[in-house]
């Protein structure tokens, strides 16, 4: 029996995750934690029968807890919740699902705690790969890619021959082919019809900015030892071809599958063997072409600056991703326009002290002075 805990069983991720416990009779799921969807999570404690739970807020904390008094479950809260559920010691494998830098801390928690890491949350990595990477080769711990691109990197992977480089595949999001005055007039409810994916509104607004495909290019060259310079984007609007590695004889190896997460998911968690899914499946005599093309740095500007960031490393990929997630989220609601989110990031990089190796508490002021900074500026 497998055991698992899920940070952000609510979301996106932590559901698709539930669907794949639901079709396998051999994983019990021991802790979850939720942001603030109490009616979702309590649900979720009724069907899975968790030893443990947590949510952000105190108040709903106590909410929560007389709705599940009939349950021997306990009740967390805070970040201390979550590093409860990251590292409750029956959980073999943790799923990092939550969104946004909130979730480094249980993620370094769990990984001392010697747990397996099922790693759907980007940030993590973009943030504090120099930490995280080096703690779990000392602590002799697994990270599985949750991210389809990612997890598609992972099963191209060849032991016996180093990557030459990585090909990393994008849809181009609703925008793709857009000029810089088009985007300028773009609406929020534009920017959250992903032609392809469903997904969760954050990461639907960064895959419209294409700054996700830029954390990820930090995220790889974390998780697979590769310079910036070595990976490359690839516009493949289908989002059949999820990503690739070229080797030294210019060979290339490909994962092709459906847009569906389930399928990295299952793969993360019981790596390495293949597990049922679904009967969804790619149909090739209906599939006429697959298209690919470069990505317009000078219209998607985020990405230009993910790049640039990971490029210099140190405190840059830290203010790129807390200013993109002020930013965001000023944009989900509707404080600011689609093109001001990459300039909020830029004046957020450009002002920042640079440090060349942060610590995490280094990590964590640098998101608070981003944030601080950005609420200074007049919008």
């Amino acid at each position: 029996m497998k055991k698992i805990s899920i940070l952000g069983s609510t979301g996106s991720i932590g559901t698709q995750t539930l669907d794949i416990v639901r079709i396998n009779n051999d994983v019990e799921v021991v802790a979850l934690s939720a942001h603030k969807n109490i009616d979702l999570l309590e649900k979720q404690i009724r069907e899975f029968k968790p030893k443990m739970v947590a949510i952000w807020e105190e108040a709903d904390a106590k909410i929560l807890s007389d709705k599940v008094k009939d349950l021997d479950v306990k009740v967390s809260f805070g970040m201390e919740g979550l590093i409860e559920v990251a590292t409750v010691c029956d959980a073999d494998i943790v799923v990092t699902a939550v969104v946004g830098m909130i979730g480094i801390e249980p993620t370094i928690a769990a990984i001392k705690a010697k747990k397996d890491i099922a790693l759907a949350n980007k940030e993590t990595l973009v943030c504090a790969g120099h930490i995280i990477m080096p703690l779990a080769k000392e602590t002799g711990i697994n990270i599985y890619p949750v991210d389809s691109e990612h997890s598609a990197i992972f099963q191209c992977l060849d032991k016996n021959n180093p990557i030459k480089k990585i090909l990393l595949t994008a849809s181009g999001g609703p925008f793709r082919g857009f000029s810089k005055e088009e985007l300028e007039n773009v609406t929020l409810e534009d920017a959250l019809k992903h032609p392809n994916w469903s997904m969760g509104k954050k990461i639907t607004i960064d895959s419209a900015t294409m700054i996700n495909k830029g954390l990820e290019i930090i995220e790889a060259s974390h998780l697979f030892d590769v310079d910036i310079d070595d990976i490359e984007v690839v516009i493949q609007k289908e989002s059949i071809i999820h990503s690739m590695v070229e080797f030294k004889d210019n060979g290339i190896l490909a994962q092709l599958g459906t847009p569906d997460m389930k399928l990295p998911i299952s793969y993360a968690i019981f790596y390495p063997e293949r597990r049922y899914i679904s009967e969804e499946r790619v149909d090739f005599s209906k599939l006429s072409t697959l298209n690919f093309s470069k990505p317009d740095l000078d219209v998607f500007e985020g990405l230009k600056m993910a790049i640039s960031a990971g490029k210099k490393g140190g405190s840059a990929p830290t203010v790129l991703n807390a200013a993109n997630e002020w930013a965001v989220d000023k944009f989900l609601n509707k404080k600011i326009g689609f093109t001001d989110i990459p300039r909020f990031i830029g004046l957020a990089i450009e002002n920042h002290q640079f440090k060349e190796n942060p610590s995490l508490e280094d990590i964590l002021s640098l998101k608070q002075w981003t944030e601080e900074y950005l609420e200074r500026i007049k919008i």
